[in-house]
């Protein structure tokens, strides 16, 4: 570890000493998603299981709730339900990274756990320079700084060049990269190694102009490149979007395309964009394989530049979390999400389980943080209420569920929508100042951030004529 590394490190801490009691005693800390120690936590970095623990490192600034720092955290877990805080994995401490460890993935080398991430550097006039760099353990915990790997943006593209996400495939390693062409459009290149030493660019893979795509935002972040129940899908975060319809809402977006990817040619053939998550907070996410053959996607519960400095925890020196981990599965040409069975072990022993005529109503009360799953088939309309200031709303004619919250900057009221042609289950994850909303089996998801008076615990439950099976348990 170089001096300067050591000094950041140092700092980290003090910034953790200095401020944890203030962050721990704020209501809204989270009981069991994944929070900054203090500061801002945002993308997930390096996710993936190495010799039977699960790693996922994230973007943090352990100096202030914003974005001017950007280290790498670090949690281990051996069940995805536990988790333990390790030390700082990067410290933006050398020349290649002086202004950020920016995001990037993770992935066995010769033994090694090797960290493949972008080094943000701007100079005296704020311009910008990326690197694409090496770290790697022997022990997961531990990291030697090897320097970038692939230190030239190619011809035809901005420095705006980043969050590379790497794998191997028949004997070669390959990574995605989001980029910006000099014309200001989002696209994914493709680089390929036979050695993880030598990097060669493969060329523009997918993106605006690209494979039939038009105009498609003006940057491409965070993509993510795997195959899943025979079909190949490209996971990426474009900027730039309008607003379609229901679709599209947030100020930037999170989604997918399913397709078929030529590596050798360098090409993806794909439909359309559809979304992963369609409530307030989900962006950047990241995906792994595990010992068991799972693909499981872990979201950052935010969205850049959307108010987040407006949300109540900023003033207690802390901000954001991610998303629970969720299976994927294809099915019916759509990614289907749902929540890893191991969270099972939150439950508390007995459910509270009924039966609700929906067009009389009931009130539930709940400890913050809670898991709820709901049989609705035999309702059509139903409104949940949660803690007086959230609410999830079925419209059986207009065929959209509809999440409703008061907006952080202002308390107006904003509201997400999602279709839906008939609403059949509901399987609901809330946390103090979070909920997780699992529609018809995963076909569908909605997450938000929401901060409601502590001393409120109720939920209420009306509709029209129908009823629902409710079951719920609070989680630990």
């Amino acid at each position: 570890m170089t001096e300067n590394e050591k000094q950041l490190h140092d700092q980290a801490y003090q910034a953790v000493v200095q401020k944890g009691a203030k962050v721990q005693a704020d209501p809204y800390r989270q009981t069991y998603h994944l929070m900054p120690p203090v500061g801002l936590l945002n993308d997930p970095n390096g996710w993936v299981q190495w010799k039977g623990t699960y790693h996922m490192f994230f973007q943090w600034n352990p100096f202030s709730p914003d974005h001017t720092h950007k280290f790498w955290g670090h949690y281990t877990s051996e069940d995805l339900v536990s988790w333990n805080e390790e030390k700082i994995a990067l410290a933006p401490s050398e020349w290649y990274e002086k202004n950020g460890c920016y995001s990037g993935s993770a992935i066995e080398k010769d033994g090694e756990l090797a960290l493949l991430y972008t080094g943000n550097v701007k100079d005296e006039n704020d311009e910008r320079e990326s690197y694409q760099c090496l770290a790697v353990s022997s022990d997961g915990i531990s990291f030697e700084k090897k320097g970038p790997v692939v230190d030239s943006l190619p011809e035809g593209y901005t420095a705006h060049f980043r969050d590379p996400k790497v794998w191997k495939e028949n004997g070669v390693y390959y990574f995605v990269i989001g980029a910006q062409t000099e014309e200001l459009k989002g696209q994914v290149l493709l680089y390929k190694s036979a050695d993880f030493k030598q990097w060669k660019y493969a060329g523009p893979f997918a993106g605006s102009g690209l494979n039939g795509l038009g105009d498609f935002g003006y940057m491409w972040e965070c993509p993510d490149l795997f195959s899943l129940n025979g079909r190949d899908i490209l996971v990426v975060s474009p900027q730039g979007l309008e607003t379609k319809g229901h679709d599209f809402e947030n100020v930037y977006q999170s989604g997918y395309f399913l397709g078929e990817a030529d590596l050798e040619a360098g090409s993806f053939s794909h439909g359309d964009f559809q979304e992963l998550d369609q409530g307030f907070e989900f962006y950047a996410p990241q995906t792994t394989v595990d010992d068991t053959g799972r693909r499981i996607l872990v979201g950052w519960m935010g969205v850049p530049d959307s108010d987040e400095e407006f949300q109540p925890t900023v003033q207690n020196e802390w901000v954001h979390c991610l998303t629970i981990p969720r299976m994927l599965e294809v099915k019916n040409n759509k990614v289907y999400q749902q929540p890893v069975p191991e969270l099972k072990k939150l439950r508390g022993d007995e459910p509270l389980q009924m039966k609700v005529n929906t067009a009389f109503g009931a009130e539930v009360a709940l400890t913050p943080a809670s898991e709820i799953e709901i049989d609705c088939e035999e309702a059509e309309e139903l409104k949940l209420s949660i803690r007086e200031e959230i609410s999830l709303y079925y419209d059986p004619e207009k065929k959209l569920l509809q999440l409703s919250r008061p907006r952080f900057r202002d308390g107006a009221t904003e509201t997400r929508s999602c279709s839906v042609a008939q609403l059949s289950r509901l399987h609901i994850y809330l946390d103090h100042s979070s909920i997780e909303v699992f529609i018809n089996d995963g076909e569908s998801v909605m997450s938000a951030r929401f901060f409601p008076d502590p001393e409120i615990p109720t939920v209420q439950i009306s509709g029209g004529e129908g009823r629902i099976t409710w079951s719920s348990w609070e989680l630990s």
